[in-house]
């Protein structure tokens, strides 16, 4: 039995691991193309003869654009993948379409904005199509003692592995001599390049040691797996009641989450607007890349001793007071001070949120309730940089539009104390054991 033991704790260890590889892989592109270097080559370069607050408008759109995209697909996508056992078949789908559109960056030159913006576009939905089905196959890899470690475990991750290839990508840029690179333009679109690469090679351990988890075989179903995809998000519409705390929890979501990714993907473009040179506002994400990686894992603990819903709420109060104080930034050293404190609580915030969810639902409709995690995650994507972008073109400047995010921290925590946890894990519970004895 002793042998039996350490062969299966191997095995759930390899499968964590080839788990957390994948947010090793795919966080190049959250660094380098969502929000260090290609927010500043797009204003710079693609959008370079543009206004600035007007390039900074059209990056909030384009980002909007993505996120309504995928937002609309992924609860259908999450249904279809548990009726057809597909997580793994969909997560290699999207991985490959952000891939090659990642890729195909390079090709933007000066004055292409139009083309930057609709490779990204597809770019992210791919990205974030694949996140749907990579953040599903959570609950099926780590119990509910195990999940907030193992999901922190995974952001952790992501900020190491991230941040690497940014340090590499920022030499590219700044020496492009060292790697035999004519200059700095062409050695951000070789950067782009790198990303691809990346993304590709560090996936593959995902795919190799994390089983597909198993489909709800309670669904005989003999039409189509895109009529039975619609069918079971309806399905699950109609028994939205039953599941009361998860939308509550979504709705939280959707509001605090919403700040979360319009500061992630504005900041860097807001740094350049206000004059912020190039090798700070690059130096400052590798920075929360590396700096982030203890406090997320911390976040993980801090959990276990004010419970989960406190340290979520302890990160949202820093979000509030940091959204304030980004209408003060002058220079160098103040944009500094904010990246440390995003640092301090941006991987702990998400990666606390997403364990929450893990816990709350059927671990048999574990896609399909991730699907609609996801269109929380994404619908939030669509009004924070929408409305940053219209406060910045009506207003001339993006400083009110950092002070509007406010909004999102403060309305995310009061829909959030009426979400009551222990009573959603035992509603999960009670629809899993149901399943065991059918």
């Amino acid at each position: 039995m002793t042998g039996q033991f350490k062969l299966f704790d191997f095995q759930k260890k390899k499968e964590v691991f080839s788990w957390s590889m994948y947010d090793w892989a795919n966080s190049a592109f959250a660094t380098t193309i969502m929000a260090a270097v290609l927010p500043v080559y797009y204003s710079t370069v693609a959008a370079a003869y543009l206004p600035s607050n007007i390039a900074s408008s059209y990056w909030g759109y384009t980002n909007t654009l993505a996120m309504l995209s995928i937002a609309v697909l992924a609860p259908i996508l999450g249904a279809i993948a548990d009726f057809k056992r597909a997580k793994l078949k969909f997560l290699s789908f999207f991985l490959s379409l952000g891939i090659l559109f990642t890729g195909l960056l390079f090709f933007v030159k000066e004055g292409d904005w139009i083309m930057a913006s609709a490779f990204y576009v597809v770019g992210r939905i791919g990205f974030s199509g694949a996140n749907v089905f990579y953040d599903s196959l959570l609950p099926h890899i780590a119990n509910e003692k195990e999940i907030d470690r193992v999901s922190a475990l995974g952001y952790a991750f992501g900020y190491l592995g991230g941040g690497i290839l940014l340090i590499v990508n920022i030499g590219m840029i700044l020496q492009p001599d060292l790697f035999g690179i004519a200059n700095a333009e062409m050695g951000t679109r070789f950067s782009f390049i790198s990303v691809a690469v990346w993304w590709a090679i560090f996936s593959v351990p995902l795919f190799l040691h994390v089983p597909e988890p198993v489909a709800d075989g309670r669904i005989e179903l003999k039409e189509t797996a895109v009529r039975a995809g619609f069918q079971r998000l309806m399905t699950t519409l109609k028994e939205i009641r039953r599941y009361r705390e998860v939308f509550r929890f979504l709705i939280a979501f959707w509001f605090y989450n919403d700040g979360i990714g319009t500061i992630i993907v504005m900041a860097v473009i807001f740094g350049t607007e206000v004059g912020i040179g190039q090798e700070h506002l690059i130096g400052a994400i590798v920075f929360v890349q590396f700096v982030g990686i203890p406090f997320t894992l911390l976040f993980g603990k801090l959990a276990e001793k004010i419970s989960t819903k406190n340290a979520i709420y302890l990160g949202l109060i820093v979000y509030t007071i940091l959204a304030i104080g980004g209408y003060f930034i002058r220079n160098e050293v103040h944009f500094w001070i904010l990246a440390f404190v995003v640092a301090m609580v941006q991987g702990g915030t998400q990666a606390l949120s997403r364990s929450t969810f893990g816990v709350i639902i059927p671990n048999r409709k574990s896609a399909e309730f991730f699907g609609f995690f996801d269109v929380s995650q994404k619908f939030s994507g669509i009004l924070g940089p929408a409305i940053f972008g219209l406060v910045a073109q009506l207003t001339g400047s993006s400083r009110l539009s950092i002070v509007s995010l406010v909004i999102f921290f403060v309305g995310g925590i009061l829909i959030l104390r009426g979400v009551n946890i222990k009573e959603g894990i035992r509603i999960a519970l009670e629809e899993d054991s149901k399943r065991i004895i059918n």
